[in-house]
């Protein structure tokens, strides 16, 4: 909770008289059925010109129906990343230029992994390789 209460704190100094600010909503869903994704990690980070993530930052928590919002986000450039139990870690950068922003978001399962150690059933039809010409036709008849 203390890292809540700080990275707010330090999202909350800025000057909102100078600098515009961006109400941003998120929706977090599952990707193979579009269910929401209860109590997932919202980071946000704002990201320089020159593409490199500021210190500091904010941690939010999606509620029941996936759902996380932050008023006061600065306008320029946001990391956001993702983190759900059992699924794949998102992450994206997105460019804050509203004054509200909606950003929907579908976590992936996790792929398994190709190993050259397993064995993979051999293609049955592999394509021909483009430098020999193709195999006769054994029903065609000679000229």
């Amino acid at each position: 909770m203390a890292v809540l209460a700080m990275a707010s704190a330090a999202w909350g100094q800025q000057d909102k008289d100078t600098e515009k600010t961006s109400y941003v909503y998120f929706l977090i869903v599952k990707d193979e059925n579009g269910k929401p994704v209860r109590n997932a990690a919202v980071i946000m980070h704002e990201v320089n010109p020159k593409g490199k993530q500021e210190r500091g930052g904010m941690e939010l928590k999606t509620d029941l129906d996936g759902k996380a919002n932050f008023d006061g986000v600065p306008y320029g450039m946001l990391r956001v990343q993702v983190l759900a139990q059992g699924y794949q870690t998102y992450g994206e950068d997105y460019d804050v230029e509203k004054e509200k922003m909606e950003i929907t978001i579908k976590l992936k399962r996790p792929q398994g992994q190709y190993s050259v150690y397993d064995e993979h059933p051999k293609d049955q039809n592999p394509p021909a390789k483009p430098d020999q010409p193709p195999p006769p036709d054994p029903n065609k008849k000679p000229n």
